[in-house]
């Protein structure tokens, strides 16, 4: 991490459906460039927030959040110089320094008269005596957690040029059981591992969910009795729908970017191919005809292309073709089988699952297949999906006899670290960032 001075900027107003955010004046004195290959955390102190409630609760979420990020290191609170700051008057930077604390983030949470939190914070740069950041969130008591993650998301983004990936949900697959029975459930949660819920009630084994752009539709394999199916789950109604049927199994859908499309496998005869389907026409295409195992495709951000791996060249590599099927080449050089290959939604890198010298390993490499790199190697690590700020990876990680668990991992590889959902899981798909 450096520490450096920027020019002067103002704020940004935070407009987003169910909160009010008023921006205040402030300068930008210092910055975390997350583009280094050796980040320093920077030392961050969050005090609990004054007024009526929920404060100290809503910095320590804030303060979980940044530590998680790995670029932060939240101060002990044991060791604040103040307590009770009022976010018209500014702190004693001196106090402040003697512990190190180069970012200050302080709030004060209000209920208003018709009912609803209104919570102002400033973060100040405590070496400058500067304030970087002031917005005023109002939201429903109930949604005092989102209101902590956008105000992480605030901070880091003005601490590092880059936008946040704090209010965000995962869908994944809670399991449980025996390997041989095991029960597979659709689960969803706040990124942090809070607010877990059921989707489905584990009467049915659940594959490989993903999101729509805009985070309200889930689309999911579903293994019955009488064969396989993709779903169409809509979060906020529950109502789920098939996308139609199809003479063979069935598998690993995924959204375009637009959410118009869906693509997804079909396997038949023991082979599978690659096929897309208009969710408004219903209108099916078939994207590859090749002998070989066709599968996991993941849209390029731009929706002009497709990710996936085939067996076609003797063993599991990773392809790129246009989305209409024209094109394809292969990306994957090294050694070893590929697979589960997922589109950054920053466009700049392709994630992946590789099986090589008994272990598993979860990479990256840019569209053209260059720049390979390996971020984890373990027992079993599969299945990455891309936060929305293409800077976080979250995957599943099993070890002998043990149950699969969701693990964080960021592009540099250095900051890798379990997610803190404790429950069994695999098969992560990240939301966008929520509206």
């Amino acid at each position: 991490m450096t520490l450096r001075p920027v020019l002067a900027a103002l704020c940004a107003l935070v407009a987003v459906a169910g909160f009010v955010a008023a921006p205040q004046t402030a300068h930008a004195q210092i910055e975390i460039d997350v583009n280094q290959g050796d980040v320093r955390p920077l030392p961050i102190a969050v005090p609990a927030f004054t007024g009526a409630g929920r404060g100290a609760e809503i910095a320590q979420v804030i303060s979980a959040n940044l530590d998680r990020s790995g670029l932060f290191a939240p101060i002990d609170p044991a060791a604040f110089p103040e307590r009770g700051l009022d976010v018209n008057v500014q702190p004693r930077f001196d106090a402040w320094k003697t512990i190190n604390a180069q970012a200050l983030v302080n709030g004060n949470v209000v209920v208003e008269g018709d009912g609803r939190l209104r919570v102002d914070f400033r973060l100040w740069d405590v070496y400058s005596g500067q304030q970087l950041l002031g917005l005023q969130f109002t939201s429903t008591p109930e949604n005092w957690r989102r209101v902590a993650h956008k105000i992480s998301d605030a901070v880091y983004e003005r601490l590092t040029g880059e936008k946040g990936y704090f209010d965000t949900r995962i869908v994944f697959v809670a399991e449980s059981g025996p390997r041989d029975k095991r029960i597979k459930r659709l689960m969803i949660m706040d990124q942090d591992g809070a607010n877990p819920s059921s989707l489905t009630d584990g009467s049915y084994i659940v594959m490989t969910p993903r999101f729509s752009s805009t985070s309200q539709e889930i689309t999911y394999m579903a293994l019955r009795p009488t064969g396989s199916s993709i779903y169409l789950f809509n979060i906020e109604t529950a109502r789920q729908e098939t996308i139609g049927k199809f003479p063979g199994m069935v598998f690993a859908p995924r959204f375009s970017p637009d959410g118009g499309r869906v693509a997804f496998s079909v396997e038949r005869g023991g082979n599978s191919d690659i096929w897309v389907m208009n969710l408004t026409s219903r209108a099916q295409t078939r994207l590859t005809t090749d002998p070989g195992i066709d599968t996991s495709p993941s849209f390029s951000p731009d929706g002009s292309r497709i990710v996936f791996n085939s067996d076609r060249g003797g063993s599991s590599q990773i392809y790129v073709m246009g989305s209409d099927g024209s094109g394809t080449r292969r990306i994957s050089r090294g050694g070893g089988r590929y697979s589960t290959p997922v589109w950054s939604p920053r466009g700049d890198f392709i994630a992946f699952t590789k099986q090589t010298g008994g272990q598993f390993h979860i990479g990256v490499m840019r569209p053209d297949g260059s720049d390979e790199r390996i971020l984890t190697t373990s027992y079993l690590d599969e299945g990455p999906t891309w936060a929305p700020n293409g800077r976080v990876l979250m995957f599943f990680r099993e070890t002998p006899g043990g149950a699969p668990r969701l693990w964080t991992v960021d592009i540099t590889g250095r900051i890798l670290r379990p997610a803190p959902y404790q429950g069994s899981g695999s098969d992560p798909a990240w939301s966008p960032l929520l509206n």
